[in-house]
């Protein structure tokens, strides 16, 4: 089968300031070593789907940067993974949603002229096998595949959702934040949640996104407008993602999937990476999350002398790392982040290069890229104090941007 895939990664993330203050959301980091993208990349690539398009538009040059050092397949087999940014090539404007994006690159289709086409979201974080999606796909005959992921009644007005007949599988409805949704047929307190991941049969999709651009009530989004326009002609399936089985995956972390669009969000997925059984595995070797990073040397921890003792307990640190006599816990160490003598960090995101002074105390915060914390700082002690200074969470969690000057 002639396959592409297309990941869109094209928004802005507002509500991930500061951290999208100077890169588009798929490029924050992540995890330490990762960056958001490379989750969906690394699915695709895992699923031998390796023709991929990545839509770029806002605040592009991390992104394409990482996608260019990082995603290198091999050209003489025709694979490759190319950041592709708005082109406006039908006129002097960006794209004005999801399905304008694909709009103005059907170019990129024609080219390869696939019999389907993969069109992935790029900032979750999850482990999906998406060759188990196009499966039941093509068995079906569907013009479009929807992944699902199965979420309480309570929660539906937070999101998209599928609606389906008796049987479960034809989408009937999809609807976004109702307030009065249905549950599911075989599970009455449960509804379909929909995960902006989708599989189309190529013309089908051509012909939708053709038909969309010239509506001018249209606001051009899969989820608002394409999906629910392919729904009437009842050629629309949905695909369960509880029975997408990933190889490696334990019965703690199957299934699991976040969307990290807010700062909570993102710092509660961060959370569920650093317990001993974690809810999500970095460690499964089976289904491996790619990426790249500079030649740093492997992590340090010295001093052991009375109380000035290098310790990290329930975190994950990355390369690069020098632990001189402070204390991690619970915490997320990036590359090159150093805690000098008698700090402590606890449960926080440090990215890298972040320096935490002597007796500095960060708790509960995430901090980007390059900031020092001085001598004797405390972060996430007096929120209102902090909330002069910095973004603070409705959670409690508080955030310093990128290259951002902190004092005591």
């Amino acid at each position: 089968m002639r396959v592409l895939a297309i990941v869109l990664a094209g928004g802005e993330g507002k509500r991930l300031m500061p951290l999208t203050a100077d890169r588009a959301k798929p490029a924050v980091p992540f995890g330490g070593i990762y960056r958001l993208i490379d989750f969906v990349l690394s699915n695709l690539a895992n699923g031998h789907y390796l023709k991929i398009v990545v839509l770029t538009q806002y605040k592009n040059h991390s992104l394409d940067r990482h996608i260019s050092r990082t995603w290198r397949l091999s050209a003489m087999l025709g694979n490759y993974v190319t950041p592709v940014p708005a082109q406006q090539r039908l006129g002097p404007h960006w794209f004005s949603g999801s399905a304008d994006a694909l709009f103005q690159n059907l170019n990129l289709i024609y080219d390869e002229m696939p019999e389907h086409v993969i069109v992935f979201g790029a900032d979750h974080i999850y482990r999906m096998d998406p060759r188990q999606m196009m499966e039941q796909h093509v068995d079906s005959g569907a013009d479009v595949t929807v992944a699902a992921i199965r979420q309480p009644l309570s929660l539906a007005d937070q999101f998209g959702v599928i609606e389906t007949d008796p049987a479960g599988r034809r989408i009937t409805a999809f609807r976004e934040k109702p307030k009065d949704a249905v549950g599911l047929p075989d599970a009455p307190d449960q509804i379909y949640a929909s995960m902006g991941n989708y599989v189309f049969r190529t013309q089908a999709m051509i012909d939708a996104l053709r038909e969309d651009a010239l509506d001018p009530t249209s606001k051009h989004d899969l989820g608002g407008n394409i999906i629910p326009m392919m729904v009437k002609s009842g050629s629309a399936e949905v695909y369960d993602f509880a029975d997408n089985v990933v190889p490696g995956s334990t019965e703690r972390d199957r299934g699991y999937w976040r969307d990290v669009g807010t700062l909570d969000a993102y710092y509660e997925a961060h959370m569920d990476l650093i317990s001993a059984h974690p809810v999500f595995n970095l460690y499964n070797d089976r289904w491996p999350i790619y990426t790249g990073h500079d030649p740093l040397p492997p992590a340090k921890f010295v001093h052991n002398a009375g109380d000035r003792i290098g310790r990290a307990v329930d975190s994950l640190v990355s390369p690069g790392v020098i632990v001189s006599g402070g204390l991690a816990e619970r915490s997320i160490l990036s590359p090159g982040v150093v805690l000098h003598s008698h700090s402590v960090v606890e449960d926080s995101v440090l990215m890298g290069n972040v320096k935490v002074g002597r007796g500095a105390i960060v708790r509960k915060a995430i901090i980007d890229k390059n900031v020092v914390i001085p001598d004797g700082a405390r972060i996430g002690f007096d929120l209102e104090h902090d909330r002069s200074r910095f973004a603070v969470t409705r959670g409690g969690i508080v955030v310093i941007g990128k290259n951002e000057i902190v004092d005591r």
